[in-house]
């Protein structure tokens, strides 16, 4: 749905054509969502940023809204050059991007690929270095609107948000293609060309209770890339994050990329 301030942008580079919802003035945040997913995802921390002082640019993945491209024979390397194509064509400086779950891929091997275009890095929700496979297949099973809403429901709240928090809003958002097509490009890329790589300053933004990310492995970044890396948890929320604790993630995010000089 679209929201007053906001406006839609069509930005094309190579071999794709991306819709990215635009809104705010000020440094740039961009906004990656997860798995299969749309960027509406980050409706209320969208808001939060922009009223906190930011541009903040939500490019849709390839196959999700107006976006379009090649969905097979892929790499995250095409992933993330949609994502500099956006940054690029707004022309407001190097931009500090967010990763959501899935979407932490993307931005990382972005920094990787494009340092230039770079501020920092935030990963919210990531899933750690290694973590059961039976969980993406969880997230296969969340998407599959052959299967009832209350099956679903039960899977949403298995691992993507903690007791209490309202998953119903999870039914809808889903594009399983994009989802194939995305487990696919990263598969087909080789994790050294970005997991080993960091340039710019990271917040790890975990969920308290992400099955997706054991809190035995909590410091596994940090002790990967030292002081690169900042530490933040939001209480009671698992792998959805972004719709369980809105307000939390803004203003960490926010306090975060003051420290940058932003």
């Amino acid at each position: 749905m679209r929201m007053p301030g906001r406006t839609t942008e069509f930005v094309r580079s190579s071999d794709s054509t991306i819709e990215v919802i635009l809104e705010g003035t000020g440094p740039s945040v961009v906004l990656l969502p997860s798995l299969g997913r749309e960027s509406y995802d980050y409706d209320s921390v969208a808001t939060g940023l922009v009223t906190n002082g930011f541009q903040v640019s939500r490019p849709q993945p390839r196959g999700i809204g107006g976006s379009h491209g090649p969905l097979d024979g892929i790499t995250l390397h095409d992933l993330a050059a949609d994502v500099a194509a956006v940054i690029e064509h707004h022309d407001n400086g190097s931009a500090v991007v967010v990763g959501h779950a899935f979407g932490h891929y993307v931005a990382r091997t972005l920094a990787a690929d494009r340092p230039d275009l770079v501020r920092g890095v935030v990963l919210a929700a990531a899933g750690a270095q290694n973590y059961p496979s039976a969980l993406t297949e969880l997230a296969v099973r969340c998407a599959d609107s052959s299967r009832s809403d209350e099956e679903r429901l039960g899977y949403l709240q298995e691992g993507f948000f903690a007791p209490g928090n309202d998953a119903a809003g999870w039914l809808t958002g889903w594009y399983p293609d994009v989802s194939r097509s995305q487990l696919t490009a990263a598969a087909a890329t080789d994790s050294n060309e970005w997991r080993p790589v960091a340039r710019q300053p990271i917040l790890d933004l975990q969920a308290e209770l992400d099955p997706f990310r054991p809190r035995e492995t909590a410091t596994e970044l940090r002790d990967q890339f030292g002081d690169l890396v900042t530490i933040a948890v939001i209480p009671h929320a698992r792998h959805a994050l972004l719709p369980e604790a809105p307000e939390a993630v803004v203003q960490v995010i926010t306090r975060w990329i003051r420290t940058l000089g932003v």
